[in-house]
Order: structure tokens, then C-alpha cells, then sequence
């Protein structure tokens, strides 16, 4: 479990970066839909940060991915002049597919629901 600190600066780095994805000129990323940053897990040193990224066009992800490593350097140095730390952790960003994945539970549970509903409702033992 991260600390206290690490997990301010995870919420710091997400919030940075979702505002300078808007700014980024690169059109891999600029002109997809939607990208999302999910998640920042950095490490204890501060050294690396893991960056998630949900892409609204599963089709593109790839693409956008290869942008931001393109634009990880301009990336990080921007959020160094933003939030001033002692050292800018590397960031290596990662596909997240845990919205598509959540989406598809919920609508295997609302499949579920619809047979219970078709069958008269839950079966009770007596």
C-alpha cells in the first residue's frame, strides 16, 4: 500500500498530466476521442511512474500509447516545473482496459437479471 505522500503525488501526477494531454499537439493522442488517465502508481523513490491509460477507441490504443512515449520527455519535463519535486520520475505509460472490463461484468449481471426476471424471479428453498 502506498504511503500518505506517494499517494498525494500519484493524484498530483494524474491531474498534471490529464491537463497537459489536452495541450499535446501529437495527433496520435490529440485527435483520438478520448484518453483517459485511469491511474499514477509511482515508485517509493520517486524514480519511475507507472501511468494507465484508458483510450474510448480500443482500436487506437496502440497508436496513443506510441505518442505518449513519443511525448514522454516534453511530458515530464512539464510536470517537473509543475509540481517542483526533487526528481521527475520516468514515465512509462500502460494500456488500462479496466473500464471495458467493469462494463463487460455489468452487463453480465444485468444479463443475469433479465433470466431470473424471464424465469419469475430467484428460486427460494422451503
Amino acid at each position: 500500500m502506498p504511503s500518505n505522500r506517494i499517494g498525494r503525488i500519484n493524484e498530483e501526477i494524474q491531474r498534471e498530466l490529464s491537463e497537459q494531454l489536452r495541450r499535446l499537439k501529437d495527433p496520435r493522442v490529440s485527435q483520438v476521442g478520448m484518453v483517459s488517465i485511469t491511474r499514477v502508481d509511482t515508485t517509493g523513490d520517486l524514480r519511475y511512474a507507472r501511468v494507465y491509460v484508458s483510450v474510448l477507441d480500443k482500436s487506437q490504443e496502440r497508436d496513443v500509447l506510441k505518442g505518449l512515449k513519443s511525448a514522454s520527455g516534453f511530458l515530464r519535463r512539464e510536470l517537473g516545473r509543475a509540481l517542483q519535486l526533487r526528481y521527475t520520475p520516468e514515465l512509462q505509460f500502460i494500456g488500462d482496459d479496466s473500464i471495458a472490463h467493469g462494463a463487460r461484468i455489468l452487463e453480465v449481471l444485468r444479463q443475469v437479471e433479465r433470466e431470473d426476471g424471464a424465469r419469475g424471479g430467484p428460486e427460494t428453498e422451503e
